[in-house]
């Protein structure tokens, strides 16, 4: 079950970003797993020089926001108003483009960053001994969302956003600059992507890969938890956690199947997923 909560909380950052782009701007950014990997390596190299988890944090969220900022300008935004299936094909071609990247650069070798030292050693929970920083994985989730949540709910920014999710036409017509909210929530989306490869990367390998089953089932928390919800996301993500980790627990070859079917379950029940607004995109 704390494994669950633990990957669970991953989850939800990750699609966090992902429901916070697709609610607001439309865009299916398959290259969502990808920007999660190159934040891990982000983290990495950082760490390489420098020894600081804390800046390999820094730096995967700020690398992640600028390389986001730069995708968005340089191919997302000439697809806004193309059929889906251009926003699939573009996104799924920049995913391929920072792998084999990634692969050029550092090989296919598998990589890892250590538990910080003041994460480092087990805690001892009453009922079972666990890795302190997989505790301490909840707390950087969990102050990572409180934060995320004042951006969306307390500012300006967030103001539009949520009304974006809800109408961008009229978002349009109340004469918002649009570009530049599409250019922030773009880089906030990949930011979180990034960071959360970061804090990950202690506790999964790192490889230029890592992101092709993080974003599928992060796409499964944005349908469970709703497009464009918050709370649908972090529900959504816990729930998603705990399937995968319970099962794997009994049958680790039927924990995605799990994960589906539950997900099947909840489209056939409700459509626009537990938080989500019907007739939202």
């Amino acid at each position: 079950m704390f494994n669950g909560l633990t990957l669970g909380a991953l989850l939800v950052l990750v699609a966090m970003g992902l429901t916070i782009i697709f609610g607001t701007l439309g865009v299916v950014n398959f290259a969502h797993g990808a920007l999660y990997a190159v934040g891990a390596y982000a983290g990495f190299v950082t760490y390489e020089y420098t020894g600081s988890f804390v800046a390999a944090m820094a730096a995967g969220a700020i690398f992640l926001l600028v390389v986001g900022v730069v995708i968005e300008r340089g191919l997302i935004r000439l697809y806004y108003q193309r059929p889906p299936e251009d926003q699939i094909l573009v996104t799924f071609g920049i995913t391929i483009v920072l792998v084999e990247a990634i692969r050029a650069v550092f090989g296919g070798l598998a990589r890892n960053i250590p538990a910080p030292s003041w994460a480092a050693g087990i805690v001892n929970l009453r009922v079972t001994l666990y890795p302190t920083y997989r505790i301490d994985v909840l707390a950087i989730v969990g102050v990572s969302l409180v934060l995320l949540y004042l951006v969306l709910y307390r500012t300006r920014l967030g103001l539009i956003v949520r009304a974006g999710i809800e109408d961008q036409l009229m978002v349009n017509i109340l004469g918002i600059n649009v570009t530049r909210t599409f250019l922030t929530v773009f880089g906030l989306g990949a930011m979180a992507a990034g960071f959360a490869g970061v804090i990950n990367a202690p506790i999964v390998t790192v490889t230029p890969d890592m992101g092709a089953d993080i974003l599928v089932q992060s796409f499964v928390v944005v349908v469970i938890g709703g497009v464009g919800s918050f709370w649908g996301a972090v529900v959504g993500g816990l729930i998603a956690g705990e399937i995968l980790s319970l099962t794997a627990m009994i049958q680790p070859a039927y924990s995605q199947v799990m994960l589906f079917a539950v997900m099947a379950l909840v489209l056939i029940l409700r459509p626009q997923g537990l938080f989500g607004v019907e007739g939202r995109q």
